[in-house]
């Protein structure tokens, strides 16, 4: 692998570990808003989204972080 390979799959982690630290935190945003009485869903199908939503997030988290992984063992940095 030459440098500019080497560079362009650092370049493209570093943009997978951002997008996964915004995921986690807008996951944690929904989970903690469903279970905040202050900022009650006013009913079950509001609750119900929102717990979709954070479902579906974690679920690009979890793509994320295979995508981390496979950038990591083509760095040679991960076994």
């Amino acid at each position: 692998m030459d440098a500019d390979d080497t560079a362009a799959l650092r370049q493209e982690l570093t943009l997978v570990e951002q997008d996964l630290a915004q995921l986690r935190q807008l996951a944690a945003e929904l989970r903690r808003r469903v279970g905040e009485r202050a900022d009650d869903p006013t009913d079950p199908n509001e609750k119900a989204t929102l717990i979709t939503e954070a479902e579906e997030q974690e679920a690009f988290i979890d793509v994320l972080e295979q995508r981390r992984e496979d950038l990591l063992r083509r760095l040679g940095e991960h076994a």
